[in-house]
């Protein structure tokens, strides 16, 4: 019997490959042939409910199936993300380190730093409007 680390390795390798597939625009062209052949198909089978069936019952299994893979590889891929900014945060010596473990803050201290970089950003605006208004007056020789 496979162990859970070996089938999870799998389902990962799995769902990144479908992810990868199901993202591009030869799998949408695809699926679009595919309702397209559905629809031609409709008068031979003079719309019967079977033939609304048919494409009911796909289009929900194959949804149903979709967003347990694309979860399992965004989730992969937030994690490493994470991880990656972790590393920079770590490495940066000015940087703080509560933005190690934001994805645990609460909405309140999220809300509170949000507030804290659009004060950062406006003054940062404020600097260069001033600065580009001071540069401005140099060219033109008037102080």
């Amino acid at each position: 019997m496979p162990t859970c680390k070996g089938m999870s390795d799998r389902f990962n390798r799995f769902a990144h490959a479908a992810s990868e597939h199901v993202g591009t625009s030869r799998a949408f062209v695809s699926a679009m042939v595919v309702v397209l052949l559905w629809a031609v198909t409709g008068p031979l089978f003079h719309f019967s409910d079977a033939w609304q069936l048919v494409i009911n019952t796909s289009t929900t299994i194959i949804t149903f199936l979709m967003v347990f893979l694309i979860q399992a590889t965004q989730n992969r891929d937030a994690k490493a993300l994470h991880l990656k900014l972790d590393e920079l945060i770590r490495v940066q010596a000015r940087a703080r380190d509560i933005f190690a473990d934001l994805e645990d803050a609460s909405d309140e201290e999220i809300a509170e730093l949000a507030r804290q970089f659009k004060r950062t950003h406006k003054g940062a605006e404020k600097r260069h409007h001033h600065g580009a208004k001071a540069d401005a007056s140099d060219k033109s020789g008037t102080h």
